[in-house]
């Protein structure tokens, strides 16, 4: 008898209850947008970030490769022979002494950066025995923000 009671009392209940009124669906409007409007940009951002950062590491990595080639040949690649050196014995300037059979860097190709343009390699460098550079998005030399280089004697 006991559950007869409540069952029309929670009836009356739902029935008072109809919803959300418009004001406090306003209020989540508003705040949604605010949420959207400070994190949408910041989440949009990251995509070029990774890119930069990708590039950062692919420049240490043909750094190291270049790092082997001496080591093996007494010299950095030139300017003439360029990154291709590490991955074919070079047939112009100083000939490789003891090129490495499989090259230096991995799969066999030198690889462009993550906007699809060739990596610049400069030996001897203007800031050390070599620069190596990707131009950025824009894929010419300079350029500010999201358009700037990434070089190796900036990478910590």
């Amino acid at each position: 008898m006991d559950t007869q009671l409540r069952t029309p009392r929670l009836v009356s209940y739902i029935r008072d209850s109809r919803g959300f009124t418009l004001i406090e669906i306003m209020v989540v409007m508003v705040i949604l947008g605010i949420l959207a409007g400070l994190i949408v940009p910041r989440i949009m951002d990251r995509p070029e970030e990774a890119r930069r950062t990708k590039a950062a590491i692919q420049i240490q990595a043909i750094e190291q490769a270049l790092k082997l080639y001496k080591l093996d040949n007494g010299d950095y690649p030139t300017t003439e022979q360029g990154l291709q050196a590490l991955v074919e014995p070079p047939s112009v300037g100083r000939l490789a002494k003891k090129w490495r059979k499989d090259g230096y860097l991995e799969k066999g190709r030198v690889p462009k950066d993550p906007w699809g343009n060739d990596f610049v390699y400069i030996a001897p460098g203007l800031h050390g025995d070599f620069d190596l550079m990707s131009y950025g998005p824009d894929g010419e030399p300079g350029g500010e923000d999201a358009d700037a280089d990434v070089n190796n004697w900036e990478i910590e």
